[in-house]
């Protein structure tokens, strides 16, 4: 038997690993809901408790978001401050479709998800005829636009107070507090399409031409390739996933606000997919899951009475979640450069080339050995 036989099934192992661990991952986010488990200062109660539910359901929301923005920024390098464009489409689209057109739930969430890949396919066919930083200020432009449709149209969208989910619409099994597990499980499904699209996407024909075209757009174009129509492509099929994130959240939240549409959500989502790592499918969701707990849990944290009775030079900061957020984001940038999944992936590469080097280290020493001999 040949070395380069013994080797071979080394890749297929490397590729079955990662989806043996995702399977079993998602079994067991789908089983949490039947369990009693509890995470003291993660989770609110057991798992089996409404808010718990609800916390981790919206973890999974925030994680399909990042992940549809990180095919943008780590895919196809499109910067973009206008992403939330997208979620809040799917989130007000799915709503104002319920109340006015009065169909059913699930045909309402086909619409709004059309919805949404239209508004992409008309927005990013203008914002890609320009690269760079004009291109991240157009998106912006176009993000503005819509948070101003949004807190001005009081009748249709419900203005600065949100638009709340016409439950006349919605099946009675995903109302109600005692319905959470059900919700639970579609922001779960949710997340694991996003997941498979993102794959799909990187190791497709597309995914590949779109990568070529962030490291050197000319050279694909001399090639006689169409770098436009692949990132054209990329950013209309990520905002059709941050659009399903948005009727998730409009599921969950029971409503959504103008927030959902403003750039400030589209740079909390950047921060996001930095803090997992950039170009990370599974960084990007730990990145979303990470920041949602620590926006959560911290704003509780900063109503407790401990951080009441601290010094002022003390209680401020704390008291103030952004500002901790803010600090946690800085020390990534600084001492985790590429994320968490980015140091993880790094650590694991010395951790090969060092297994790899022992063999040799030890052929140059046999080799020093025989040469002291003679």
């Amino acid at each position: 038997m040949t070395a380069a036989s013994i080797s071979q099934p080394r890749p297929v192992r490397r590729a079955l690993v990662p989806a043996i661990v995702g399977v079993v991952l998602v079994a067991v986010l789908a089983v949490l809901p039947l369990l009693d488990l509890s995470i003291p200062g993660i989770l609110p109660g057991p798992t089996y408790t409404a808010g718990s539910l609800q916390l981790m359901a919206l973890c999974m929301v925030f994680a399909a978001l990042a992940l549809s923005y990180n095919m943008l920024l780590g895919t196809a390098g499109l910067l973009s401050f206008g992403h939330a464009l997208y979620f809040g489409a799917g989130a007000y689209g799915l709503g104002i479709v319920l109340q006015y057109a009065g169909v059913p739930l699930w045909p309402g969430v086909l619409i709004a998800l059309i919805g949404g890949l239209a508004i992409a396919a008309l927005t990013g066919a203008i914002s890609m005829r320009v690269t760079g930083i004009p291109f991240a200020m157009v998106t912006l432009a176009f993000a503005q636009a819509g948070s101003v449709l949004v807190r001005r149209n009081q009748e249709v969208t419900g203005g600065e107070e949100g638009l709340a989910l016409p439950t006349g619409s919605v099946p009675d099994a995903l109302l109600g507090v005692a319905n959470t597990r059900n919700l639970y499980w579609i922001a779960l499904v949710v997340v694991v399409l996003v997941y498979l699209v993102a794959l799909w996407v990187d190791s497709s024909r597309l995914g590949h031409l779109a990568r070529a075209a962030r490291e050197n757009d000319q050279r694909v174009q001399i090639l006689g390739l169409r770098p436009y129509t692949a990132k054209l492509l990329v950013f209309v099929v990520a905002a059709g996933c941050a659009a399903a994130a948005g009727v998730a959240y409009m599921l969950l939240q029971s409503g959504t606000q103008p927030r959902a549409v403003s750039a400030d959500l589209t740079i909390t989502i950047l921060v996001m997919v930095v803090l997992g790592g950039v170009g990370f499918r599974w960084g990007a969701v730990i990145g979303g899951v990470v920041y949602t707990l620590l926006d959560q849990r911290l704003t509780v944290l900063a109503r407790t009475d401990a951080i009441a009775g601290l010094p002022d030079v003390l209680r401020v900061p704390l008291s103030e979640p952004l500002f901790l957020l803010g600090v946690l984001f800085i020390i990534v940038v600084m001492f985790l450069p590429g994320g968490i999944a980015g140091t993880v992936d790094q650590l694991a590469r010395r951790r090969r080339s060092g297994r790899r080097a022992t063999p040799l280290t030890e052929l140059d020493a046999a080799e020093d050995r025989v040469e002291a001999r003679v």
